[in-house]
C-alpha cells in the first residue's frame, strides 16, 4: 500500500497543530540521547527540526552552515558534543519547549 502523504508533512502538520506532541517528540530525541542511542536520537532530532524551524533558521540561529548540520543529523553524521548542546539550546530558546534534567534511582 503506497504512503498518501510523506512522514515529514504529517509530522510537520501535528507537530505545528499539538504543542504536547511538539514536546514529547523534543523530549523522546534528548531521551535517545543520554541513552546512548545516537542514531534514534538524530531522527528524532532531524524530524523535529524539520517540523518546528527546519535547517535554514538553525543554521542562521548556530552559526553553522546548513549543510553541515544536515550531515551531522543524517544517517552517518557524527556530531559533537558542542554541537549538539548548541543545536538544543537554540531549539529550546526557538520554539518554546524547554526541558528539565532529573535524575532518578534506576
Amino acid at each position: 500500500m503506497p504512503l498518501t502523504r510523506s512522514f515529514n508533512a504529517t509530522v510537520r502538520e501535528r507537530a505545528t497543530r499539538d504543542p504536547a506532541f511538539r514536546a514529547a517528540l523534543f523530549s523522546e530525541a534528548v531521551q535517545a540521547l543520554l541513552a546512548g542511542d545516537l542514531d534514534t536520537a538524530k531522527a528524532a532530532l532531524r524530524a523535529y527540526i524539520n517540523a518546528t524551524i527546519g535547517f535554514e533558521k538553525l543554521a542562521a540561529a548556530t552559526g553553522t552552515p546548513i549543510k553541515s548540520l544536515m550531515r551531522m543529523f543524517g544517517p552517518s553524521g557524527n556530531p559533537t558534543a558542542a554541537n549538539l548542546s548548541e543545536v538544543i539550546h537554540v531549539l529550546q530558546k526557538k520554539t518554546g519547549v524547554h526541558l528539565e534534567v532529573r535524575a532518578s534511582a534506576a
